[in-house]
């Protein structure tokens, strides 16, 4: 069986239809610890098993973009906020490069103004008329297509709590799709895979522990929880049809589960998402089949709703709010995981945000960390995309604003008692057993983070748990479980 990730084809390999310029560092032996077994590892884990077939995967791309593709420090530990909420280049230089003792004057204040508005905005002596007073002086002094990280940061942060002031915290049900033009989605979506591994530690983990997980099945049943674009699919696809001795590659059915009503994954969105998995899937030679699941009108999931045949492997598969990703109720994450449960599967794959526990502030403490959890992604993506204004910008135009906005919108409802729930320590309260990340799988993540800007790392956690975070920051993570009666 073939390992997930090829570090000779993801070093070429190009998903962006911009021209942009990465800053990446080698994978030395240092950073491998002992990873440096690529060609001489078990039969089970193939590293050089997707050579020549970057083409193949990017007919996937290109199909989802068609005629329209073209684009239409120091570490988190210090205890001040301030100091946490600007990128190392920004302290040296300042963003134009005179200096950044003025930056950072200028990001202390956004800082305490924005906590000066969160705080008007649900605090004890809660005054509206205050806070629309503070977001007004905050738009004077921050525009979200110009200026440092901690200034850019500000301005969406801004613009998410008058939302809130405007909208008494209603639902907010947005995303990428909903807001933006296919075209630019499909392009920032390209561009965050080009320079950052939030998308592909995710998939290439979850995968990884797919792969180990099926070797001797013959067929395996992937419900996929929030099934996006599909590309976490195509590599998995890939790899299934390379192995180069043994039985032949299982068949594999996917069951995506689509949002009722006028939600981001709606029936034709995902029927579209299953034609491309189709099609790439014929071109290689992979036995697939593609079901959907739509989740009742609250987002409640039945188990009843699913196709399952017996002797199929099944497998559970849930992304959560990474940062293309649409918000996801805690209730309907819940019904899934639940309904999950009582099918019995072989493997549930889960990847989350890593936030802070609940905090006893509030509504402004939860406010607080997710400004820190944002100011690290914000950070990260500066040493991605170097000198590359408009293509970070179009990131976070497309996926960050809208995040910011719908997580702030959930935390105000909650009043900070719901968010940053984790859902790994809920499967193990709910009966889940843990399913040990293999050292293949813990390796795969080590040479991936060798692509890209030295500031990431990666660490395991509880032996089943694995952590990307940015220098002192956890960002996401993913764990793998099972069924208390399942034989792994």
């Amino acid at each position: 069986m073939a390992m997930v990730m090829d570090l000779d084809y993801f070093s070429d390999f190009n998903y962006s239809a911009i021209d942009s310029t990465t800053t990446t560092t080698t994978t030395t032996e240092s950073t491998d610890e002992g990873c440096n077994w690529i060609n001489d590892w078990s039969p089970v884990v193939d590293w050089e098993s997707l050579s020549g077939v970057q083409d193949d995967f990017q007919e996937l791309i290109d199909s989802m973009m068609d005629e329209n593709a073209t684009l239409h420090d120091q570490e988190y530990n210090k205890s001040s906020p301030e100091y946490n909420m600007s990128t190392d280049d920004e302290k040296e230089t300042g963003s134009d490069g005179s200096g950044g003792a003025t930056d950072d004057v200028k990001g202390l204040r956004l800082i305490h103004l924005l906590m000066a508005a969160a705080e008007a905005l649900t605090g004890v002596n809660k005054c509206r008329e205050l806070a629309r007073v503070i977001l007004v002086r905050l738009k004077e002094m921050v525009t979200p297509n110009d200026g440092t990280n901690m200034e850019r940061l500000a301005a969406y942060f801004t613009d998410a709590l008058q939302a809130l002031l405007d909208g008494g915290g209603k639902p907010f049900h947005g995303g990428a799709v909903t807001e933006h033009h296919q075209s630019d989605v499909l392009a920032a979506f390209q561009l965050l895979q080009d320079m950052s591994p939030y998308v592909k530690f995710g998939h290439f983990t979850a995968n990884q522990a797919i792969l180990e997980a099926v070797t001797h099945d013959r067929r395996v049943h992937i419900v996929d929880y929030d099934i996006m674009e599909g590309i976490q699919w195509a590599s998995l696809m890939q790899a299934l049809v390379s192995k180069k001795d043994g039985p032949p590659g299982p068949h594999l059915r996917i069951t995506a589960v689509s949002r009722g009503g006028n939600g981001r994954r709606t029936f034709g969105t995902v029927q579209e998402t299953g034609r491309r998995l189709t099609a790439f899937a014929a071109s290689i030679g992979q036995p697939f089949s593609f079901h959907q699941c739509r989740l009742d009108a609250d987002e409640t999931f039945r188990p009843s709703s699913l196709k399952l045949v017996r002797g199929e492997a099944l497998v559970i598969n849930c992304m959560l709010h990474l940062p293309h990703f649409s918000y996801r109720a805690p209730d309907s994450i819940a019904s899934f995981l639940s309904g999950a449960k009582t099918l019995n599967p072989r493997l549930i794959t889960l990847v989350e945000e890593e936030m802070g526990p609940p905090s006893e502030g509030g509504f402004v403490g939860r406010f607080m960390e997710s400004l820190h959890h944002f100011s690290a992604v914000y950070d990260s993506l500066e040493a991605g995309f170097p000198m590359q204004d408009r293509a970070r910008a179009l990131v976070e135009r497309v996926f960050l604003g809208p995040r910011i906005t719908g997580s702030l919108a959930h935390i105000y409802l909650a009043r900070g008692n719901e968010e940053g729930y984790p859902w790994g320590q809920w499967l193990g309260a709910v009966g889940f057993r843990p399913v040990n990340i293999s050292f293949a799988n813990h390796c795969q993540s080590k040479l991936l983070l060798g692509l890209y800007n030295d500031g990431y790392r990666v660490e395991v956690m509880n032996t089943n748990k694995i952590v990307l975070g940015w220098k002192s920051r956890r960002l996401l993570s993913a764990s793998i479980w099972t069924s208390q009666d399942s034989d792994l």
